[in-house]
């Protein structure tokens, strides 16, 4: 097998890890919303919990970013990804919680 060809299975192999992970990070947590299997208060500390590990699968098996051996170049990626998912979400919760406030 060459190296290009082993480079290349390698890396279809993330992706199978990497889409099987977020499979079990999110098929579970849905089937617990849609039947209620859990108490909300629980559930939203696991959604969160299962969120933020979802993040980190992305990163590392979807977008190959590895905390060791990584260029500048790509931390400041990762920092400013970080600052626009975190001004969305925050954005999201105000609108959402504004929204709620007038009804």
């Amino acid at each position: 097998m060459t190296d290009k060809a082993a480079e290349k299975r390698k890396e279809q192999l993330s992706y199978a890890f990497g889409f099987g992970y977020a499979l079990l990070l999110t098929v579970p947590l849905f089937a617990s919303v849609a039947f209620d299997w859990i108490d909300r208060s629980t559930l939203l500390w696991i959604t969160g919990i299962a969120a933020i590990l979802q993040i980190v699968v992305h990163f590392r098996f979807f977008l190959h970013i590895r905390l060791k051996g990584q260029t500048k170049e790509d931390l400041q990626l990762i920092l400013f990804t970080t600052l626009v998912m975190g001004v969305m979400g925050l954005g999201t919760i105000w609108v959402i919680f504004n929204l709620m406030s007038r009804m």
